[in-house]
């Protein structure tokens, strides 16, 4: 059975209900996930947060349905396989990584870019970027930086590389396969994938640089100890990536970077109800605008010229930035249904926000 949930108007929740009834259905062995167009998934709609900027809380449902299904997704039941064709980005990456087998091509482009325009790393993704080797996951969640397919692979954040001309017949294999056993949906897959082998110049060779950097305690010294690596023979690839880093919203920056860091000792659960206090404090504009004028520059205007509030990093409060990690009262927090015989509990429709 299939059914495409690939265009971003789509609700989530008809995602959400075809996964809890597949999950549900002896009849259904493995879930394929693929894009439907150039795109696998360019995350969040952007413009609906824009539009509905002067309306209370107009994107509070899809937001709280959208990381109640990152939990089930991470969590889920039966084997899955993402064909991940083009970009897969921001939230978007969140129908990839948590899944089985992630399988991506040369086509393939995956970034988290939501604290140059004054978000946050979301959909789980604080979990996901806290967790990986090093310091790599600040690199990442700070700068947007773009990894490829090889890169992926080998930073943890996919499974196998195919080339992109053999993905369809990979997946009438998967389907004739008829099988949710991870063994033999695994050796499918590796009858089509490739030796992974890092190209010399990619970011994950410079493992130690990022390290020193970004294990830094705060923005400012992170940017500091980049600018002196940038000053050194044979860092030149480090002058772009601060130029977008100094461009980004200072606040946005704040915000992504003490996430991560909570991350690190937070569970799954945890991280994503701290998303969702996250991104209904940016989005009520509890602290700064700079969401809505990074959107603006982004994809409204598209003059790339943002104007943030405040505008430089010593100027984002410590205290401010506290308050939009501040926990809602019980009621109001996401919940996440952590025993299993009420695995699918806590929808929306149930919610305090629902009533």
């Amino acid at each position: 059975m299939a059914k495409e949930v690939s265009n971003p108007d789509e609700p989530v929740s008809l995602l959400a209900e075809y996964l809890e009834k597949w999950e549900k259905d002896d009849q259904a062995a493995l879930i394929l996930i693929k894009g439907a167009g150039r795109a696998f998934s360019a995350g969040g709609d952007l413009k609906m947060f824009y539009e509905g900027r002067k309306s209370k809380d107009s994107c509070l449902e899809v937001v709280y349905r959208m990381y109640w299904l990152c939990y089930h997704i991470h969590t889920y039941k039966k084997t899955q396989v993402a064909l991940v064709q083009g970009i897969s980005m921001g939230g978007g990456a969140s129908l990839m990584v948590p899944m089985k087998f992630s399988v991506v091509t040369e086509k393939t482009v995956f970034s988290t870019p939501e604290a140059s325009i004054g978000f946050h790393v979301d959909c789980g993704f604080s979990y996901i970027l806290s967790h990986l080797r090093g310091h790599l996951g600040e690199y990442l969640a700070l700068t947007g930086a773009r990894l490829n397919c090889k890169e992926l692979v080998a930073a943890g954040l996919a499974t196998h590389v195919v080339p992109s001309e053999r993905l369809p017949e990979l997946e009438k294999r998967l389907i004739s396969l008829n099988s949710g056993d991870e063994n033999a949906v695994k050796a499918t897959i590796e009858e089509f994938s490739l030796h992974v082998q890092l190209d010399e110049d990619s970011v994950l060779n410079k493992k130690l640089i990022i390290d020193e950097c970004f294990s830094k305690d705060t923005v400012a010294d992170i940017i500091k100890s980049f600018e002196e690596e940038a000053s050194k023979e044979g860092n030149g690839w480090i002058g772009p990536v601060l130029k977008g880093l100094k461009r980004s919203s200072p606040t946005g920056l704040k915000i992504t970077l003490r996430s991560i860091r909570e991350g690190r000792n937070q569970t799954l659960p945890e991280c994503l109800k701290k998303e969702f206090r996250l991104t209904m404090n940016i989005l009520r504009t509890t602290i700064s605008g700079d969401v809505y004028e990074g959107i603006r520059a982004l994809t409204i205007d598209k003059d790339n010229a943002p104007k943030w509030d405040p505008p430089v990093l010593d100027q984002v409060d410590d205290e401010k930035v506290d308050l939009v990690f501040q926990p809602f009262t019980e009621d109001l927090e996401l919940r996440v249904p952590e025993l299993k015989q009420c695995r699918w509990d806590g929808k929306y429709e149930n919610s305090a926000y629902a009533n």
